[in-house]
């Protein structure tokens, strides 16, 4: 365990990269707005396809490891789980690129120096999360099993089992950050919104156009339909995901593009499908952990407190009080490692001290301070 412990990188908020403001530091990823010199130097030398005034910025993703909205750390010294960043950017890197070959929206990433570092432009980003469900499993399911049939504005039918496949592919869209002032919106986080609540209120959810709901809705429902299509020929089934879009600025105006993640075993579920055909779901997916979490007998954490949002201040204390048995952290690693090679088909490359490649790798653009 201690030959793979110093390969997670989870602080990267603290890296010496130049940059403006304060680092943007979420829950995976450290984002480093450049200043303004530089934003124009790296446009002119590396020749990106931008407007001239795009502020760029250096992403870094994380091994940290989330889960219940909360960041959780390990026994024998693990920060992070191994790999984790490396893999969650190669499968990104992936869908992106297969989005590009149908003729689907762009992204935000302009280049790839390192497997845990993107250079990104800068997006206006909708107030969405988009979150697209082929099953009927996980937060949804354990709200039908309590007896809720309405979701998002869409009424369920009854008699529906636990991880059975929907009817068809259903978008439960939630708020990405608080908003304020919309009708029936109550002002928090990750709270559940209709389609008509945002067709009303376009504007407040960050749409640039009426007309760009639809469209959204049309990027998330082919970039599921391509996953489900690609997973199949590698064994794997497609369960839910959620996507977050935004808008660069072109000559011409703005553009709709995917940002942040897409279809990775963070954002995603998957199965395997031979054991599903067997009546057996095996998660190749970050549940496969947050069902460990919530297991009493083998975490011995309280399953109210990691569901329950009214005590999020116990769970955070919890996170901080608890260590995972490392064993955890590295079947993580192995799922995901496993899922970047399966769907992209390729090895995931080796790395020794992944701070200092990612630094040296960024010197090479004169962005190291």
């Amino acid at each position: 365990m201690s030959d793979l412990g110093h390969l997670a990188l989870a602080q990267t908020h603290y890296l010496p990269i130049k940059h403006q403001g304060d680092v943007h530091n979420g829950k995976v990823r450290s984002v480093f707005w450049l200043k303004n010199r530089d934003n124009v130097r790296l446009i002119q030398e590396r020749n990106y396809p931008v407007h001239p005034k795009t502020q760029l910025g250096v992403m870094i993703t994380s091994d940290r490891l989330s889960a219940f909205d909360v960041i959780w750390h390990a026994t024998q010294g693990l920060k992070g789980v191994p790999r984790k960043g490396a893999s969650l950017n190669a499968v990104s890197n992936y869908w992106f690129q297969e989005f590009d070959k149908i003729g689907l929206a762009g992204n935000h990433i302009l280049e790839v120096p390192h497997p845990q570092v993107w250079i990104v432009q800068k997006a206006d980003q909708v107030r969405v999360e988009a979150i697209a469900r082929q099953y009927i499993t996980g937060s949804m399911w354990r709200a039908y099993d309590k007896g809720e049939r309405k979701f998002c504005g869409v009424t369920l039918p009854e008699g529906l089992q636990k991880n059975q496949r929907l009817d068809e592919l259903l978008l439960t869209p939630t708020t990405k950050g608080t908003l304020t002032g919309i009708q029936g919106v109550p002002e928090q986080d990750d709270v559940n919104i209709t389609r008509e609540q945002i067709v009303n209120n376009w504007q407040a959810f960050g749409f640039k156009s009426l007309n760009d709901v639809p469209q959204y809705e049309t990027l998330l429902k082919e970039g599921c339909a391509l996953a489900d299509k690609k997973l199949r020929a590698v064994g794997q089934t497609f369960v839910d995901t959620k996507f977050e879009v935004g808008y660069v600025r072109t000559d011409d105006g703005w553009k709709m593009v995917y940002i942040d993640e897409v279809l990775t075993p963070d954002s995603s579920r998957f199965w395997d499908s031979e054991r599903l055909t067997k009546g057996e779901v095996i998660e190749n997916s970050k549940e496969g952990y947050r069902e460990f979490l919530l297991d009493n007998s083998r975490s011995g954490l309280e399953t109210d407190v990691l569901l329950n949002k009214q005590r999020f201040a116990k769970r955070q204390q919890m996170a901080k009080d608890y260590a995972v048995p490392s064993e955890e952290f590295m079947r993580v690693s192995e799922t995901y490692v496993g899922m970047a090679e399966k769907i992209t088909g390729q090895t995931l490359p080796p790395s020794t001290n992944a701070r200092e490649e990612m630094l040296d790798a960024l010197s090479e653009y004169g962005l190291v301070a």
